[in-house]
């Protein structure tokens, strides 16, 4: 019987994954997949109950199924290293929208508009730097939620 059970959540959950919409509540996931009606407390629990005990909302995020939607950025050691190495200059490159760096981040960070992403960056200078001492994992965090 319970085969026959997750048998029956796996199908539904893969034939609704076309139509999969996330739910802003309890979020992504097969509970969100198979629980449809989120008009009561109850079924919101039962959404994310149901999320939590088949642990596939990780699943779900970092495959872009599930109604989870995939992560576009990768954070990765040579961008890293690359921003740790290039704080200064990197930073007047934003200040200006423009130069080598920012070009070799998206480069590395699989950027594919690097004039809009240059202009986000730009605008978004204050909150990239957000000190004189602002950390190189900092500036990363402040661009993926930024400018990608």
């Amino acid at each position: 019987m319970k085969k026959i059970l997750i048998s029956v959540i796996a199908v539904l959950a893969l034939g609704t994954i076309g139509m999969a919409n996330v739910n802003s509540q309890t979020g992504c996931g097969l509970g969100s997949m198979i629980i449809k009606d989120d008009s009561t407390a109850i079924m919101l629990a039962l959404q994310a109950t149901t999320n939590g005990i088949s642990g596939n909302q990780t699943f779900g995020i970092t495959s872009g199924t599930l109604g989870c939607k995939k992560t576009e950025f990768v954070m990765n050691e040579m961008a890293e290293e690359f921003v740790a190495s290039n704080m200064d200059i990197l930073a007047k490159e934003i200040a200006i929208g423009h130069g080598e760096s920012i070009d070799t981040l998206a480069e590395l960070l699989h950027v594919e508009d690097t004039a809009t992403f240059s202009a986000s960056l730009q605008t978004n200078y204050n909150a990239i730097y957000t000190s004189q001492k602002v950390q190189m994992s900092d500036v990363l965090d402040n661009i993926a939620t930024t400018s990608l």
